[in-house]
């Protein structure tokens, strides 16, 4: 099992970015999918998630009505958009997956500054 994130970089407040998780050594259509983030000095936390289908979806409340997680099933990909982006957004982001155990990412590094 693998999962790898993608598309994280630095970007002005107001900003837009997509991250992407690449997942690949399972049947993605199956599993949920989940997207955390760990500021600098703080626990990680909950962003998004999404069930194996897609149809059922999870916001923490700083991000709901800002960020869209989102699925491909062919792709084996999921997507976290994220919109109006702030400096309380900066964070390392990770994907990750529970089969049998917790599956994580590398993360990748989302820093929003002017």
């Amino acid at each position: 099992v693998q999962v790898v994130e993608s598309g994280g970089g630095l970007v002005q407040p107001g900003g837009s970015l997509r991250l992407s998780c690449a997942a690949s050594g399972f049947t993605f259509s199956r599993y949920a999918m989940n997207w955390y983030r760990q500021a600098p000095g703080k626990e990680r936390e909950l962003v998004a998630a999404i069930s194996s289908a897609g149809d059922i979806i999870n916001y923490a409340g700083s991000v709901r009505g800002r960020f869209t997680i989102s699925r491909d099933n062919h792709k084996n990909t999921v997507y976290l958009q994220m919109n109006s982006l702030n400096p309380e957004d900066t964070a390392v982001y990770y994907c990750n997956t529970f089969i049998g155990r917790l599956y994580w990412g590398q993360g990748t590094q989302v820093t929003v500054s002017s």
